[in-house]
């Protein structure tokens, strides 16, 4: 019914010309508080529902997407974000929009800042931002907000910065789930190691930090008599650095044979531990990038989290599109789904299943 309901039979319904129904259809001004009254009321009686995708194919008008992001190498948990976001683009391309992609250093707030202001300049229909620092980040968010520019944050959830939507896991619940399924295996141990990778001792990512909470709460909870001792393995380390690191670590740990690190970079400990043939060692990491499914199948990695860096890519880009073109209510929170991959079940994970 909603097909064959046409502008002059709300008008002739509600009392009012075509155009003023026109007018209050498209939030047009210049309509009377009793006009729109009227026209409110007859929508309601005859069940309108306007098509929206209708009226955006027919508007006609371009956008263009920017999507802020950190550096990466290939085959990382990035490019997959960027390639979900390549496939909602052309999911939708009949609608014209366009994404480009700028990328930032994680550890230097100036690149960061550098790469915000070359957003602003381009004046974006929208923003997918990951975000740093929450002061630094801040700076950015306040002139989005300042020039209408709707943004979405993923990877890290920062509420204070009032973003459209978020996308990405409850850190926090993810941390805690990881403690616990690590625990399955490692419930008998004295101690475990803890691998981070930090720049002048900070761990820049909001996101794993939260996921340490959540681990350390599991921890003190049940296992408070097993020791966690933090291995650095430096950001811009080298291979050699981190061969040297892991080496007197284990060599000093002789009675250790579980590790965890809560970033997607369990192939740096895993390979080395293949390397150099200590099969009774395994560490938990996240993501299902290649480096990592390989230590997987070959033993070195115990567990990966998945944190379905595809689906969120696609997500954030129609997120944009619903709100910005069909002017749709979109949701604030959307949280990815927690899900854990051993060398049995990792070939049968779908990485770019929306």
């Amino acid at each position: 019914m909603t097909e064959r309901i046409r502008i002059k039979d709300i008008a002739k319904r509600a009392g009012v010309s075509v155009g003023t129904v026109d007018r209050i259809l498209h939030n047009r001004p210049n309509v009377s508080a009793e006009a729109r009254r009227k026209v409110e009321k007859a929508l309601a009686e005859m069940n309108y529902q306007p098509n929206m995708y209708a009226s955006a194919l027919a508007y006609n008008k371009s956008y263009t997407f920017y999507l802020i992001l950190p550096k990466h190498d290939s085959e990382a948990y990035w490019e997959e974000i960027e390639e979900g976001a390549k496939k909602a683009t052309e999911a939708r391309r009949d609608f014209h929009i366009e994404i480009q992609i700028l990328f930032y250093d994680r550890f230097d707030d100036e690149s960061f800042n550098n790469t915000c202001a070359t957003c602003l300049e381009a004046a974006p229909d929208g923003v997918v931002v990951v975000p740093v620092l929450l002061e630094i980040t801040r700076r950015f968010t306040d002139k989005l907000h300042d020039q209408n520019i709707p943004f979405i944050m993923l990877d890290s959830y920062m509420p204070d910065l009032r973003p459209l939507s978020f996308l990405g896991q409850d850190s926090f619940a993810s941390g805690y789930f990881a403690a616990k399924m690590l625990m399955l295996i490692a419930s008998q141990e004295s101690e475990i190691m803890l691998m981070k990778q930090m720049k002048n001792g900070i761990v820049v990512s909001k996101q794993q930090n939260n996921r340490e909470v959540g681990l350390r709460h599991y921890m003190n909870d049940h296992f408070p008599e097993i020791k966690i001792i933090e291995v650095n393995l430096p950001q811009d380390g080298s291979k050699r650095e981190y061969d040297h690191i892991l080496e007197q670590f284990f060599s000093t740990h002789p009675h250790l044979h579980h590790c965890i690190t809560l970033n997607s970079k369990a192939h740096l400990v895993g390979d080395f531990l293949l390397r150099t043939n200590r099969r009774d060692v395994q560490i938990m990491g996240y993501d299902m990038v290649e480096k990592n499914a390989q230590c997987l199948r070959q033993g070195s990695i115990s567990f990966l989290i998945a944190q379905h860096a595809f689906q969120q890519g696609y997500g954030c880009i129609e997120t944009l599109f619903k709100a910005i073109v069909l002017k749709k209510k979109v949701e604030p929170v959307n949280y990815m789904p927690i899900e854990l991959l051993t060398k049995e079940n990792v070939d049968f994970y779908r990485r770019t299943q929306l």
